[in-house]
């Protein structure tokens, strides 16, 4: 099972299969990206802690099964859970959100997303809009959730993110980008979205009436990842946007490991093909 989900998930499709069967939850050590920015995630489905003597951000909750793996890597790495105060979403499905509602009772952190994903985080249940309605498990409910506006920039003391929104894969589709420090260099850090058009048999990204705009907003987010100033790329989904691969290389090369400028460019490329891929499949239908 584990080669097959790794195939999938390096063809951007890891965000279609069931809950648990792409190994989402498999362990992974928790580790430094640059200077103040950390993957704690498990190994299938990323979360990344920002940190500052004020209060910590934390990006994505992983599915229903990561919190405790989650804060188990935060506080191998020294830090609290108790002390973050933001958790800042990519997008509204189980294996990205289905944490947060536990990760924000441990913490009392306040759930920032785009416009869109509030009422499915809030409720737990997705939307009809949902390209992928219809498949979804339905999450743990999250108390306290404010909508975050496109270009809208999430301040907590000497930390600055600012949300991109990118629908496509969802209509309340997220990106994050900030900048971190370490021995005087500046990286751009960039928390990608899943851009993988990927719906239910009946879904159509050509055009469909549960979300007509299907195709052109999800365009327009693959230009907008693709012109982000980029240094080091997470994504929702880790192995799609080759993060494996420089981690391989940071016991030798240290946290410049992480460093690719073209990363966010090759990110959106592969976004464009599978996106193409999809409105074939679809024109070859009846």
């Amino acid at each position: 099972m584990k080669h097959i989900c790794r195939a999938l998930a390096l063809a951007g499709l890891v965000a279609a299969m069931p809950s648990g069967a792409a190994d989402w939850d498999a362990p992974q050590e928790p580790f430094a990206l640059f200077g103040n920015s950390y993957y704690v995630g498990p190994h299938g489905v990323a979360s990344v802690l920002i940190t500052s003597k004020q209060g910590h951000i934390l990006i994505d909750g992983g599915s229903d099964k990561s919190p405790q793996q989650i804060v188990a890597h935060i506080r191998q790495l020294g830090f609290k859970p108790e002390d973050i105060r933001f958790i800042l979403v990519s997008h509204e499905h189980i294996d990205h959100a289905g944490g947060i509602a536990e990760l924000q009772r441990l913490s009392n952190a306040e759930v920032l997303a785009a416009g869109a994903a509030v009422p499915v985080l809030r409720s737990g249940e997705a939307g009809r809009n949902d390209p992928q309605y219809g498949g979804l498990p339905k999450m743990a409910p999250v108390a306290r959730v404010r909508a975050v506006r496109d270009g809208e920039v999430v301040k907590l003391g000497p930390l600055a993110v600012t949300m991109h929104a990118t629908p496509g894969h969802t209509q309340g589709g997220a990106s994050w980008t900030w900048q971190s420090r370490e021995g005087g260099r500046t990286a751009n850090m960039v928390y990608a979205d899943s851009l993988n058009a990927y719906g239910s048999k009946s879904f159509r990204y050509s055009g469909d009436p549960a979300w007509p705009s299907a195709r052109a907003d999800l365009e327009r987010s693959i230009g907008k990842v693709a012109a982000l100033p980029c240094g080091v790329l997470v994504s929702a989904h880790p192995e799609v946007s080759d993060l494996w691969t420089r981690y391989a290389r940071q016991e030798q090369s240290g946290t410049a490991a992480f460093i690719d400028t073209n990363a966010c460019r090759a990110y959106a490329a592969n976004a464009r093909a599978r996106l193409q891929q999809r409105l074939d499949e679809e024109r070859a239908k009846p």
